[in-house]
């Protein structure tokens, strides 16, 4: 009798691409609409609180990018066979 081929186990399997890219574009807009509050902070406010608005709204630009940017490790878990017996049916 020949032996049947392993099935590969579906929880090593990465999260799809599409969810991290979804991730890194929801922290983006996040950051930049943070930026944009401190833009305008920046024209309500004086002293000290001004200038750490307009600190903040050069600087989260390069951040945003940055982390935008830094895609997560594609790798999962080894794949690891199961054998048929396993298997609930």
């Amino acid at each position: 009798m020949p032996t049947q081929p392993a099935v590969a186990s579906v929880t090593s399997v990465p999260p799809p691409a599409s969810e991290d890219r979804r991730h890194r574009t929801r922290n983006y807009l996040l950051t930049m609409g943070l930026r944009t509050l401190c833009f305008v902070l920046a024209f309500f406010t004086e002293g000290w609180v001004r200038w750490t608005c307009v600190a903040l709204a050069v600087l989260l630009p390069y951040f945003a990018v940055v982390l935008a940017n830094a895609v997560g490790p594609r790798t999962g878990t080894p794949g690891r066979a199961v054998d048929r017996d396993q298997i609930a049916r």
